[in-house]
């Protein structure tokens, strides 16, 4: 199952898509990751999700990575007592902690931490921006709003707050249930929405406890105006277009996402670009030109994965839609100028001895035409090094660790297998040539590289490479 291509894809699991079958058949065709939504999947259904992916990875030989989404914070109007009403342009509307049912002239707000959080000239934007206020008065109980783009509201609709930052943890009890439950369950990521700040992503990696990644989702401008404090914590990144799409606006967005992408290029972790990448494949078993562009986009930019929401947990084609961006990605990187655009973004090495070896690692393998970059890694370190200088040669990662192995599907050209330490320098260059071939990274006779650390085993002490030359049959 060796993907012919370095992007990895991430497929979101749902009703259209539930069935062990079809999960299998979705791998078959190019998902490396399975998201599950915990929005929308009790627990029961989590689990059975995990043993179906595992059941497949075991048929096959090939690690696949399971990512958790956890659902975040959901802020809401409280009821109206008919159900909806109209706002005009112009008029003042009440958000309050009265928790009687609303009107044309107020409503309850059942968050207290956006009343106490909300400043004069800030914006509340209701059911994904399609009412829109400012606020005019505030106060601890009661913000006085001036109706600037009119619509209807009705019963619990979604409320969001661009301009405030809210005193609230991204974490809620049912996130926390969630969390604990997908850890136990044995996924390798989890996502963490609303992230607003690094605190909110030491929370989750306080309770995962290295027990599965932890992903930042950049939805918020809060998140972007700590970006770089909350990747240097994360382990992973999301690109959650949606949610940036309706707190900032639109022809914003395509800049941040290079920025994001760029950003945790830089730091060698691992993004995944989110949100309508093939959204009109929900009833259409074919792309528009657009969407085809979106994706090519976000692979040129260098992204680690792609990702498909509706498209394959509830739209009609899911199946077509993973091939739909398997073919694209190829495409892509068979471009004559993806090399130049990937090389052009290539960053600057951090001064350490272990980026100082993945990066000749790279150019060596690059210059010498070689067959492989071979990586022995316990945590992955070793492997997203390599990864971050986006090398010509494939990436063939060796771990010890199943989990490793698992975490590192989601990472940029990296071939991951389990396999066990080796006892010493020789059968690791010996073993590394012998999975190469198994692996049809290398032909008899071909020369890879061997990044490792000495003393073997030891977990961040990338410090070695290696050229050798498959043995001749």
């Amino acid at each position: 199952m060796r993907r012919s291509r370095r992007t990895r894809i991430v497929a979101t699991l749902g009703p259209a898509s539930s069935d062990p079958a079809m999960i299998e058949r979705l791998f078959e065709t190019g998902a490396d990751v399975f998201r599950i939504n915990m929005s929308h999947t009790p627990h029961d259904r989590m689990r059975a999700f995990v043993k179906a992916i595992r059941a497949i990875e075991k048929k096959h030989e090939r690690p696949i990575g399971i990512l958790a989404d956890l659902q975040g914070p959901k802020l809401r109007l409280g009821i109206f007592k008919d159900g909806k009403e109209t706002l005009k342009q112009g008029q003042m509307f009440v958000l309050d902690s009265d928790e009687a049912p609303g009107d044309a002239a107020r409503v309850h707000l059942p968050h207290p931490e956006i009343l106490e959080a909300l400043a004069v000239g800030h914006t509340l934007l209701v059911d994904d921006g399609k009412v829109r206020l400012v606020a005019r008065e505030v106060s601890p109980t009661r913000a006085v709003t001036e109706v600037v783009v009119a619509g209807t509201v009705s019963d619990r609709k979604g409320v969001s707050v661009p301009d405030t930052m809210i005193r609230v943890s991204a974490m809620t009890p049912k996130d926390r249930s969630d969390l604990d439950a997908a850890i136990d369950a044995g996924v390798d990521w989890v996502a963490l929405s609303f992230v607003q700040r690094p605190e909110d992503v030491a929370e989750v990696k306080k309770v995962a406890r290295g027990r599965a990644g932890v992903m930042a989702k950049i939805e918020k401008p809060q998140g972007i105006d700590h970006l770089d404090d909350i990747m240097d914590l994360a382990d992973g990144v999301m690109v959650a277009r949606g949610d940036l799409g309706v707190e900032l606006p639109l022809e914003r967005v395509p800049g941040i996402q290079k920025r994001i992408i760029r950003t945790a290029r830089r730091l060698g972790k691992p993004v995944v670009v989110a949100t309508q990448m093939l959204e009109s494949m929900i009833s259409s078993p074919v792309p528009t030109r657009a969407e085809v562009s979106d994706v090519s986009t976000a692979i040129f930019e260098g992204a680690d994965a792609i990702m498909l929401s509706a498209e394959s947990a509830a739209g009609k084609y899911p199946v077509e839609a993973v091939g739909t961006m398997d073919r694209i990605a190829r495409e892509v990187e068979r471009d004559p100028t993806y090399r130049g655009v990937i090389a052009a973004q290539r960053p600057e090495a951090d001064g350490t001895g272990a980026d100082a070896i993945a990066d000749a690692a790279s150019v060596i393998a690059e210059d010498l035409d070689m067959a492989a970059i071979v990586c022995w890694t316990s945590t992955g370190s070793t492997a997203l090094r390599v990864a971050r200088e986006r090398p010509k040669p494939p990436i063939l990662a060796l771990s010890p660790n199943m989990t490793t192995a698992r975490r590192l599907a989601l990472s940029w050209g990296v071939h991951a297998l389990r396999a066990d330490d080796a006892r010493d320098l020789e059968e690791m260059v010996e073993r590394s040539c012998a999975t190469a071939m198994e692996e049809s990274f290398a032909d008899p006779g071909e020369r890879v590289i061997v990044v490792m650390g000495v003393p073997l085993g030891t977990p961040g002490a990338t410090n070695m490479l290696r050229i050798a030359r498959t043995p001749i049959r």
